[in-house]
C-alpha cells in the first residue's frame, strides 16, 4: 500500500512539473524574444536560444522614459483606487444578498443576474459618461467606467458568504448586540480572506489591463494615459509609420526599428508587475479560515 501511494505521489509530481513548465514556457519565450535581435526574429522566429541578443526594443520604448514612469504612476493610482472602490461595492452588494431574511432578495438577485445577459451597449454608455457624468479627459475616466458592479463577482462573493460563513456565528453575534455592519466587518470579512483576496486580484487585474477606457475617454489628454494605453499607442505609432511609407523608405527605417521585438517588450513591461505581485496573493487562495469556526 505504501509503495502504491509513493508511486502515485511520484506520478502526480511529474504531472505537476510538466504543467508548471507549460505555464512558465510562454513567459520565458516572451522575455527572451523581447531581447532578441530584430533580424534574428525575422529570420528564425521565436526561440529560447537566439543567436543574437539586442536591447533595441527596450531602448526604443524607453526613449521617452518620463512618459513610461508617469503612465506607471497613473496606472497604479487608478488600479488601487478602482480596486478598493470596486471591492467595497461588490462586498456591500453581495453580503445583503447572502442573507436569507432580506426582503425582496430574489428580485434583487435576478436584477444582478440580468446584467450578465444584457448591457446598454457602447454608444449609450459613452454618451452617459461623457455628457452626464463628464469623465472625459480626467483621471476618473480610468476609474468610474469600470466601477460598475460586476455581476459575476457579486454572485461569487454571495455564494461564498452563503456557503462558508456559518449562520450560527452570525446569530451569536446578533444575540450579543452586533449590527449588520459590525458583523460584516468583524466576523464575515475576516472569515472570507481567501475570497476577498481573489476578488482583489481579479478586480485589480481588470484595472491594470484596461486600455479601452483611456482610448475612449482620454482622446485630448494623453498626459493621463495609463501604461496599457501608452504601450498600445506606441504600437499603433510603429504600425502607422510602417504602413505610411513607400517600400524603400520603410525598409530603411524599419531596419533599425524593432517593430517585431517591441511587441514582446511591450507585453513584458505590461505583465511584469502582475507577476511580481501575484505570489503575495497566492497564499490566501489555499487558506481554510472557516474550518473550525463553529465548535459544537
Amino acid at each position: 500500500m505504501v509503495e502504491k501511494n509513493k508511486g502515485f505521489q511520484v506520478g502526480a509530481h511529474i504531472v505537476m512539473v510538466i504543467l508548471s513548465l507549460c505555464c512558465i514556457f510562454p513567459f520565458l519565450l516572451l522575455i527572451v524574444s523581447s531581447i532578441t535581435d530584430e533580424q534574428e526574429l525575422i529570420r528564425n522566429g521565436y526561440t529560447l536560444f537566439p543567436k543574437a541578443l539586442s536591447l533595441n526594443a527596450y531602448q526604443y520604448m524607453f526613449k521617452s522614459s518620463n512618459k513610461i514612469i508617469s503612465a506607471y504612476g497613473i496606472t497604479i493610482l487608478s488600479t488601487v483606487v478602482g480596486t478598493v472602490c470596486g471591492l467595497s461595492m461588490t462586498i456591500l452588494m453581495a453580503y445583503p444578498l447572502s442573507r436569507r431574511d432580506l426582503p425582496g432578495r430574489n428580485g434583487l438577485a435576478f436584477y444582478v443576474f440580468f446584467t450578465m445577459l444584457f448591457s446598454g451597449g457602447l454608444v449609450p454608455t459613452y454618451i452617459m459618461y461623457t455628457r452626464y457624468i463628464k469623465v472625459s479627459n480626467t483621471i476618473w475616466a480610468l476609474i468610474i467606467p469600470s466601477l460598475v458592479v460586476n455581476a459575476f463577482y457579486v454572485i461569487m462573493m454571495r455564494t461564498y458568504f452563503s456557503t462558508n460563513i456559518p449562520e450560527a456565528v452570525i446569530e451569536a453575534a446578533r444575540i450579543d448586540g452586533a449590527g449588520e455592519f459590525r458583523i460584516l466587518l468583524t466576523i464575515v470579512l475576516p472569515m472570507s480572506v481567501p475570497m476577498v483576496a481573489t476578488m482583489t486580484l481579479l478586480i485589480g487585474l481588470s484595472y491594470w489591463n484596461d486600455w479601452k477606457n483611456g482610448l475612449y475617454y482620454l482622446q485630448q489628454n494623453k498626459s493621463l494615459y495609463s501604461i496599457q494605453v501608452l504601450l498600445n499607442d506606441m504600437l499603433r505609432d510603429v504600425q502607422a509609420l510602417k504602413s505610411g511609407m513607400d517600400a524603400a523608405a520603410a525598409a530603411e527605417i524599419t531596419a533599425n526599428m524593432p517593430s517585431t521585438g517591441i511587441k514582446m517588450a511591450i507585453a513584458v513591461v505590461g505583465v511584469l508587475p502582475v507577476l511580481v505581485v501575484y505570489p503575495f496573493f497566492q497564499k490566501y487562495f489555499v487558506k481554510g479560515i472557516t474550518i473550525g469556526a463553529v465548535k459544537g
